[in-house]
């Protein structure tokens, strides 16, 4: 979101202080609810063994998790403005947390469906959306660098949740995983308590004048109904009429469809290699250690002066990039050469994750952001959704994980290099309607001269018939004045 300046907030933030306890639950926060998803592909294949489940259906269970965290967000946001962040944090962390605990007692997978994917999901879609907004509260100068560290909780849970679920899956099987990995979530109402309240310095005393107290409930009034028109604008479809957040959108929804597919099943695919199970799920924790330190070092480079103009480009490389690795995943038969992917995964997905919602800033601009990105991650939810089950449907029709591997990484692709053209021809459009729109001003600029100049003729004109108007009286006053009636103009008789 759009930074608020300082005015705007009422107060000026301490851009410090009790700040950084803030950050440091939201990264717990916001750790957990990107990173829960993920590693839960650690327990699928016991899923399937105990409940006869099949791979499509097992990949379900993190599609609806993901679906249902980002639609929530509205939902989220409503609730973040009328109670505060720290119940609401609180709140998801005991939804995730209980939602685990008793999908530990599923007989079905539609029973696991509705637990951890629609309960948990929404209760981290309360953590992530609450954590977010916190943090705009406590920091302004120092925001970018307070959100890079809350989001950074992503890839670095994500580095010992796998090895971690590796661990409880031998040791307590998948239902015990799931019950002690519940209780781990709880730290969420933790990690909300820190989330205390903003207090902006300065309140009127009580001894007020009470003017001030009479224009007080006009001022809240005046607030509340800027916030209703913000929530009003939350869903603006007027941006399907801006060519430049179509092309993005068509783009974004590519690659969601096939990022987190082979996430989800890379574990799998590396023990139907040969490659020993805790070995196995490291190539997660690799990836999310890799993923750790690119996403800074892709927003530092996307600032210089020669990435900042073409960061649209540079997005679009960065997809064709994740795209391309997929591709040549199937070809990764060992283990060291698992690893050389993971890394190299872990770098093109954080360069693209880096850039996802910077591009969409630079081409909606900080006011339209808000909207813009509520409206995306909706449209999100979709390919969201049916992502992972589509890959693990070819993985049941053709025994084979390589086919999952190589519709997502043709997906991506096709995504980036679709973004790449159509920025060209979208740049070369505002150019021409830029070059169109000043020809017109300059256009009617020459009218308005022209307009200007007849009317300063008209003018003259006119002056010119007044002074000669004025001319007969000036020459009576000097004695030269003659009778204007002709001489030979009969006198009327008496």
């Amino acid at each position: 979101m759009a930074p608020r300046p300082a005015e705007e907030l009422g107060y000026k933030p301490l851009d410090g202080g009790w700040g950084w306890m803030v950050v440091f639950g939201a990264h717990i926060s916001i750790g957990f609810a990107y990173s829960t998803s993920k590693a839960l592909s650690i327990f699928y294949k016991a899923i399937q063994e105990d409940l006869g489940a099949s791979y499509s259906e097992t990949a379900w269970i993190s599609s609806i998790m993901l679906a249902a965290m980002y639609a929530g967000g509205p939902v989220s946001s409503i609730l973040v403005n009328r109670f505060g962040s720290r119940p609401i944090v609180i709140l998801g962390g005991l939804m995730c947390g209980l939602s685990m605990a008793t999908a530990s007692f599923g007989s079905s997978i539609i029973y696991i469906y509705f637990f951890i994917g629609v309960i948990g999901g929404f209760g981290l879609s309360l953590n992530l959306n609450a954590s977010l907004t916190i943090i705009s509260k406590y920091f302004l100068i120092k925001r970018p660098l307070a959100n890079g560290l809350a989001m950074a909780g992503s890839p670095v849970f994500l580095c010992f949740l796998a090895p971690l679920n590796q661990y409880l899956l031998d040791k307590f099987g998948w239902r015990g995983s799931l019950l002690i990995l519940g209780g781990l979530i709880l730290n969420c109402c933790v990690a909300g308590a820190l989330m205390r309240p903003v207090i902006p310095p300065g309140k009127p005393s009580s001894c007020a004048p009470q003017k001030m107290v009479e224009e007080q409930p006009r001022q809240c009034n005046t607030k509340l109904k800027q916030s209703c028109m913000k929530n009003a604008k939350f869903l603006d479809l007027s941006f399907f009429k801006d060519r430049g957040f179509i092309i993005y959108l068509i783009g974004n929804v590519m690659f969601i469809f096939g990022a987190y597919a082979p996430i989800v099943f890379l574990s799998a695919y590396a023990i139907d290699q040969g490659v020993e199970e805790y070995s196995a799920a490291y190539l997660l924790t690799i990836m999310g250690f890799v993923d750790m330190f690119v996403r800074p070092g892709t927003g530092l480079l996307a600032s210089s002066k020669w990435i900042r103009p073409r960061i649209q480009y540079f997005f679009s490389f960065a997809m064709v990039f994740n795209g391309t690795c997929h591709l040549l995943c199937p070809l990764m038969k060992s283990y060291p050469l698992l690893v050389v992917y993971a890394v190299f995964f872990g770098i093109s997905f954080g360069m693209v994750f880096a850039l996802i919602f910077e591009c969409l800033m630079d081409l909606m601009g900080n006011q339209r952001f808000p909207s813009a990105v509520g409206l995306v991650t909706i449209i999100e939810c979709f390919p969201m959704l049916l992502g992972p089950p589509t890959a693990g449907l070819l993985v049941d029709i053709f025994a084979d994980y390589k086919y999952l591997f190589l519709m997502c990484g043709s997906v991506i692709a096709a995504g980036g290099l679709f973004l790449f053209v159509m920025n060209i021809y979208n740049y070369h459009m505002l150019e021409k309607e830029k070059t169109a729109k000043d020809r017109q001003h300059n256009q009617k600029t020459i009218e308005n001269q022209g307009q200007v100049s007849v009317s300063e003729a008209e003018m003259k004109h006119t002056f010119e018939a007044a002074v000669e108007q004025t001319e007969p009286e000036v020459k009576d006053k000097s004695g030269a004045q003659t009778d204007p009636r002709p001489e030979d103009a009969e006198t009327p008789s008496i």
